[in-house]
């Protein structure tokens, strides 16, 4: 198995949307996953004494493949914030949903075949 690059020259989806327009065979997979984070908070915005409101990013992991090599992006899809009503949670879903539907048709634009996951 090839060794996974994580620092490269390629840190963007559109770098390797580039390279499979000039012609190379791009290859990629896509795994979400949910992040819990802290955010930090202006202690003057809030009413209690917190500083810190409990959050989560739903993050794209991109692995591509170029001849031999494998790299990996990350790309962050939503900034939510724990707590909040479900039908918040499902509209921010929805978004993050929307914004990787423009990235998958980006992608199968430069002819970059990988299998759409949703949040």
């Amino acid at each position: 198995m090839a060794e996974v690059i994580e620092k490269t020259g390629f840190q963007r989806l559109e770098d390797f949307i580039l390279v499979s327009k000039e012609g190379k065979k791009v290859q990629a997979d896509i795994e979400l996953r949910k992040v819990t984070v802290k955010q930090k908070v202006h202690p003057e915005t809030t009413e209690d004494t917190s500083t810190e409101i409990d959050a989560y990013m739903l993050i794209g992991d991109y692995v591509f493949r170029v001849g031999e090599d494998v790299y990996k992006v990350s790309k962050p899809y939503l900034l939510g914030f724990l707590g909040e009503p479900l039908d918040t949670i499902k509209l921010e879903k929805n978004i993050a949903n929307e914004r990787l539907k423009l990235d998958y048709g980006r992608l199968r634009e430069a002819k970059i075949e990988i299998e759409e996951k949703y949040f």
